[in-house]
């Protein structure tokens, strides 16, 4: 799995362990769902940034905790790597803001670690088709998440 991982601002503070946590859920999810060829971009972030891109992509002014963008639904073009004759298809993006996801940890009673984890795996799911707009739809994503987060070993500590 391509993994690319950036911050913006910068000046997001995350321990880095937590981001080889995010790259590790991935490489997990990659594998039990067969894209393991793929590509993901994660962009970890704050609410005003993350507010800023739910205003206006999704019309809601607000921040949240994950918004996801999927290039499979779209004409993407395939990234070819220089070196192989492999093809990456990219999933798409997902940005995590920081910000909410501390304050969500705080709420819920569990770790930044655990959060950020679980926002990364709710986003890989969208990516994949997996969506919580109809009640059987949330019942099978939420079934999901609980798994991949059991493979993990991540409970809600």
């Amino acid at each position: 799995m391509e993994i690319i991982i950036s911050k913006e601002p910068e000046t997001i503070a995350i321990n880095e362990s937590i981001v080889e946590e995010i790259k590790t859920a991935i490489n997990l999810i990659g594998k039990l769902y067969d894209v393991d060829n793929h590509e993901v971009s994660i962009t970890l972030t704050d609410d005003t940034t993350i507010h800023k891109l739910n205003k206006e992509y999704r019309g809601i002014d607000r921040p949240t905790d994950v918004l996801s963008f999927a290039f499979l639904e779209s004409d993407e073009p395939e990234i070819i790597i220089d070196d192989t004759d492999k093809a990456i298809d990219s999933l798409g993006d997902i940005i995590i803001s920081v910000e909410r996801a501390e304050s969500q940890a705080e709420d819920y009673g569990h770790s930044l670690r655990r959060e950020i984890v679980f926002l990364t795996v709710h986003g890989m799911l969208h990516l994949l088709g997996y969506d919580h707009m109809e009640e059987a739809d949330r019942l099978e994503m939420e079934k999901e998440q609980e798994y991949i987060m059991f493979r993990l070993g991540i409970g809600r500590d």
